[in-house]
């Protein structure tokens, strides 16, 4: 099964789709310096598949990357990043 993460900009949502189908999506708005994260979203046909976390980390990943930090707004993105310190040092003070 191949997963994609991409940054669909033009809805300012990062997406998850595998072998081609969306799977879920994070909704954000750019800020100075920063991504505030607002919402998740699993399709129903794919929780409990571990497509949260891994859109999660492919988000984090990117903002890193990007070397934004994040406003972790929406709680399944909060949460995720309590449980993975690796992380913490994104969130923005």
């Amino acid at each position: 099964m191949s997963t994609e993460i991409t940054d669909n900009a033009g809805q300012n949502r990062y997406e998850i789709r595998l072998d081609g189908e969306l799977a879920g999506f994070v909704e954000y708005e750019l800020q100075e310096g920063a991504v505030a994260l607002v919402h998740t979203e699993v399709g129903s046909a794919f929780e409990g598949k571990g497509v949260g976390g891994a859109l999660a980390r492919g988000v984090l990943d990117d903002v890193r990357a990007r070397g934004l930090s994040v406003v972790p707004v929406c709680p399944f993105i909060k949460r995720w990043i309590d449980k993975h310190p690796d992380y913490q040092d994104l969130v923005a003070a």
